[in-house]
């Protein structure tokens, strides 16, 4: 586990969350389901208090804490993809599970946590010393709903997108 891990906030369905997390990505696993010695707040003795579970190396928690908390865009789990079939493979996963796309490159999963899914070549793209070139892309991004990284990378030469 690492030192530092998010704790995601589940009304009773941590568990089935965690699953579907694991699914997303290699490298993803259920560590430990952990059940309550005694009945809580959140569920009754010997239920799923918590569980720790690993995304592509990254470790998190999932609460069953009990009332269900509405999540915003305060925070969000923001997932560095490879490339652009790893960012169409986890957006249509979130999606496939119950999820709303929104704009931007972010989305929400069917519990409402939000998700940024962004090509690793999208950073390159407008962290670049041609600022020009890195606002072309930048506004391009905002037009977006699913981060497309063939039209981004156009965008910042100058081009139309094929």
């Amino acid at each position: 586990m690492s030192k530092i891990s998010p704790c995601i906030w589940f009304d009773g369905d941590g568990e089935e969350a965690a699953n579907f997390y694991v699914t997303l990505l290699p490298d993803s696993r259920i560590d430990r389901v952990m059940r309550s010695p005694t009945d809580y707040p959140g569920g009754k003795a010997k239920g799923v208090l918590m569980v720790d579970f690993t995304i592509a190396g990254q470790s998190f928690q999932a609460l069953n804490g009990g009332v269900k908390i509405e999540f915003n865009d305060g925070v969000s789990l923001s997932m560095l993809c490879e490339d652009q079939a790893e960012v169409d493979s986890v957006w249509q996963k979130i999606l496939d599970g119950g999820g709303e796309a929104v704009a931007c490159g972010w989305i929400r999963d069917r519990w409402g946590v939000r998700w940024q899914i962004v090509p690793r070549g999208f950073v390159d793209l407008v962290a670049s010393s041609d600022a020009e070139g890195a606002a072309r892309a930048f506004r391009a991004m905002m037009d977006m709903v699913k981060l497309d990284l063939a039209k981004l990378q156009a965008a910042f030469e100058g081009k139309a997108a094929a």
